[in-house]
């Protein structure tokens, strides 16, 4: 008589999917298959879009900072190329900080680029 090997850990990773599934819509929460399928381009969505968030970001920076330069007539390039030759050190995120909530602090780091 033959039996069943593996038995438990074949449900246990099975249920493990369907649990990581729960509110997919449809066959998606249900069907130990198209959960499987599903969470396999969940999964690559999430790398993805991690990627894609850091890079979102940084364009989001790149602008508020161009509009902070475009008020005191000076243009993003040339602003970051000033930056660089003084050997100020910010980074883009502070950079957009400061644009955005502090002008004048701005004006005083545009006075220190130049």
């Amino acid at each position: 008589m033959s039996y069943a090997k593996n038995v438990v850990a074949r449900h246990q990773r099975r249920k493990k999917i369907i649990k990581q599934a729960k509110g997919y819509f449809g066959a998606k929460s249900v069907s130990y298959k198209k959960a499987k399928e599903q969470l396999m381009k969940s999964y690559f969505y999430a790398y993805r879009d991690r990627k894609q968030r850091k890079r979102n970001f940084k364009k989001l920076w790149n602008v508020r900072i161009s509009a902070a330069c475009n008020h005191h007539h000076l243009s993003y390039h040339q602003f970051v190329h000033q930056l660089k030759e003084k050997n100020i050190i910010l980074n883009h995120k502070m950079l957009a900080l400061i644009a955005q909530k502090d002008q004048n602090l701005f004006a005083q780091i545009i006075s220190k680029s130049k």
